[in-house]
């Protein structure tokens, strides 16, 4: 018998197989299907990351701050890598506020650059996250974010440049 030839099937048998199939010599059906990984399941629907989207837009909009989430492993040192994402937002870092959420690990930063540090007090900080805390233990996690940018934001006021055109 050569190599490649199907044993003990006639033609007509062989044109039966679907494409991926074969006949082993054996007289066992060999298949192959192309087999799609399943896609990793986002954790936010579309309508939480409008939602999520709408808030940190009008934060942004409404403050003249640079409002930024993270979600993702943080790493061992947390405060470390989230304050390096800070940084990533480059010019707008002095304004930026960045919360930083690691579900996997259960633990989040908040990190305000310099400008934002002057605007939003210490204490307005640590109810935003208090607020998040309790969110995120009902399994709320947008929730959380978004009632933490408002928060954040109510505590920002408006941008020097619109408080001082309505003056």
């Amino acid at each position: 018998m050569a190599t490649g030839e199907i044993a003990g099937r006639s033609a007509a048998d062989a044109q039966e197989l679907s494409v991926g199939e074969a006949m082993m010599a054996t007289g066992r059906l060999s298949i192959a299907r192309r087999v799609e990984p399943d896609r990793p399941r986002l954790p936010f629907s579309p309508g939480q990351l409008a939602r999520l989207d709408e808030a940190l837009t009008l934060s942004s909009r409404s403050t003249g701050l640079e409002f930024a989430v993270y979600l993702g492993d943080l790493g061992e040192d947390t405060r470390k890598q989230a304050e390096e994402l800070h940084a990533n937002l480059g010019a707008r870092a002095a304004e930026g506020v960045l919360i930083a959420v690691s579900p996997g690990q259960r633990k989040f930063e908040l990190i305000t650059g310099d400008e934002a540090y002057r605007r939003i007090p210490d204490r307005s900080c640590q109810l935003a996250a208090m607020s998040m805390v309790a969110s995120f233990k009902e399994g709320e996690l947008i929730e959380g974010l978004v009632g933490a940018l408002r928060m954040l934001a109510d505590a920002a006021g408006n941008s020097y440049q619109e408080s001082r055109t309505h003056h």
